[in-house]
C-alpha cells in the first residue's frame, strides 16, 4: 500500500455534459493508504484458501484474467467487501478514489493529462500500442500515477464503498464525504476507472458508473482496497 496524503481537491468534471459529475466542488480528505494495484487473482485465491468464503467462478475468471498477477474479476461488491474485511482493509469512498487517481493533478481528465492512447492504459477491447491485451492486463503493466498507483484508468472497473446518487455532488459534505445513505438508481454501488472494455468517457477520472448492483459479477469489474480512515 502507499500513503495518500491528506489534502483537498476539486471533485467532478464540467466537460462533455457529464451531468452526474456536477457541480465541481471542493472536497477535503484525511490521509489514508491505498493498494498500489488492483487486487489480483492470486490475492483473492489466498483469501478463499484462508477463509470460509464460498466462490466458484474460477473458470470464468481464467478466461479474462488467466494468471495470478491479473486483476481479480467476476467479484461482486459483497465479494470485495468480504475480502477487504478479511485483509483488515475496506473499499475506498468515491471521493478517496478520485483524489488518489488524480495523483495531485489539477483539472486533468486522466492521471497523466487530457488525452489518452493505448500506450497509457488498457482500454477499448483492442490490441494497440503498449496495450497488448484484448481483455485484462497483468496489474502494473502501464506507468503509475504521481502517487505510485497503477491502472487507475482502464483494466477493470473498481468498486467503491458508496451508493450512487446522481445529484449527490450538490449536497455532499466538504469533509470526508461517504456518499448517500441509500441509492437513487435501483441498488447501484459506484464503480470507477473504466475497464479493458471501455471506449467512452467512462475512462476519465471523474466518470461515475451506476450500473453496479452489489450482486453484479462481471468480466471487467474488480477492486482495490484502502485503510486508515475509518
Amino acid at each position: 500500500m502507499v500513503l495518500i496524503p491528506a489534502g483537498s481537491f476539486e471533485m467532478g468534471d464540467h466537460h462533455d455534459n457529464m451531468n452526474d459529475a456536477l457541480p465541481v466542488h471542493s472536497v477535503e480528505l484525511e490521509s489514508f493508504y491505498m493498494d498500489v494495484t488492483e487486487v489480483t487473482v492470486g490475492d483473492f485465491k489466498k483469501f478463499i484458501l484462508e477463509s470460509d468464503y464460498s466462490y466458484n467462478l474460477w473458470n470464468e475468471v481464467a478466461v479474462f484474467s488467466p494468471t495470478d498477477n491479473h486483476p481479480m474479476v467476476y467479484v461482486s461488491w459483497h465479494d470485495a467487501t468480504a475480502y477487504a474485511k478479511w485483509a483488515d482493509k475496506r473499499l475506498p469512498t468515491e471521493a478517496e478514489w478520485e483524489y488518489a487517481a488524480r495523483g495531485g493533478m489539477v483539472g486533468s481528465r486522466y492521471p497523466w493529462g487530457n488525452e489518452i492512447t493505448h500506450d497509457d492504459a488498457n482500454w477499448g477491447n483492442t490490441v494497440n500500442g503498449k496495450d497488448k491485451w484484448a481483455y485484462c492486463s497483468p496489474v502494473a503493466s502501464f506507468k503509475e500515477n504521481q502517487y505510485g498507483l497503477y491502472d487507475m484508468t482502464g483494466n477493470v472497473w473498481e468498486w467503491c464503498a458508496d451508493w450512487y446518487g446522481f445529484d449527490y455532488y450538490s449536497k455532499s459534505p466538504t469533509k470526508n464525504p461517504r456518499g448517500p445513505d441509500k441509492p437513487d438508481i435501483a441498488t447501484g454501488r459506484v464503480l470507477r476507472g473504466g475497464s479493458w472494455y471501455s471506449v467512452s468517457r467512462g475512462r476519465r477520472l471523474a466518470s461515475r458508473d451506476a450500473y453496479g448492483s452489489p450482486n453484479d459479477r462481471k468480466n471487467d469489474i474488480g477492486f482495490r482496497c484502502v485503510s486508515g480512515l475509518r
